[in-house]
């Protein structure tokens, strides 16, 4: 079931059937760089991941993030959609992409209509969005949607620290 259309994208819920696409985009190294390394090694660490993650999240929040895909040919290009962290008091919008497909305005895209859909159909009041300070291009697309720097954060006291960026709807 589609949860978000947009002239060019497919955003709908993560499946166990997508588990190949997520080990490989998890094992990606910018993934690795910029937003961790989850530990997932293996299809059943994917499904593992999907289902702890995404999918707990559709149940427990009623959003999560989504499988992002090219309406052409419904081929999958990476993730984007909402996230409630313990250490945050608000939902953020998070992303991710496979690197070939960087740079062809995805992410805005994919990222603007889920800020959408948090505002009218979720009826959220704040969007807020994190960034390790060395990637460049997400902290373009945060700010691209609105999005503005509060103040650097932690979500873990051993963590690292991240750029935190919130908009008020």
């Amino acid at each position: 079931m589609n949860i978000i259309e947009t002239d060019r994208l497919i955003l709908r819920k993560l499946a166990i059937d997508d588990a190949a696409f997520i080990l490989d985009l998890l094992n990606q190294p910018s993934f690795i760089q910029f937003i961790g390394d989850r530990g997932v090694r293996t299809l059943e660490d994917a499904k593992n991941y999907i289902l702890k993650g995404p999918v707990a999240s559709y149940e427990r929040f009623g959003y999560g993030l989504y499988l992002t895909s090219l309406k052409e040919g419904e081929v999958p290009i990476g993730m984007c959609g909402l996230v409630k962290r313990e250490a945050l008091q608000d939902v953020d919008v998070g992303f991710a992409f496979l690197p070939q497909y960087w740079l062809k305005g995805y992410a805005f895209e994919s990222a603007s209509a889920v800020l959408i859909y948090a505002k009218t159909t979720l009826g959220l009041k704040r969007m807020l969005g994190i960034a390790t300070p060395d990637n460049h291009g997400s902290i373009r697309v945060l700010e691209k949607i609105g999005l503005k720097f509060q103040k650097m954060v932690k979500l873990s006291e051993d963590d690292v620290e991240l750029k935190l960026f919130g908009l008020d709807f």
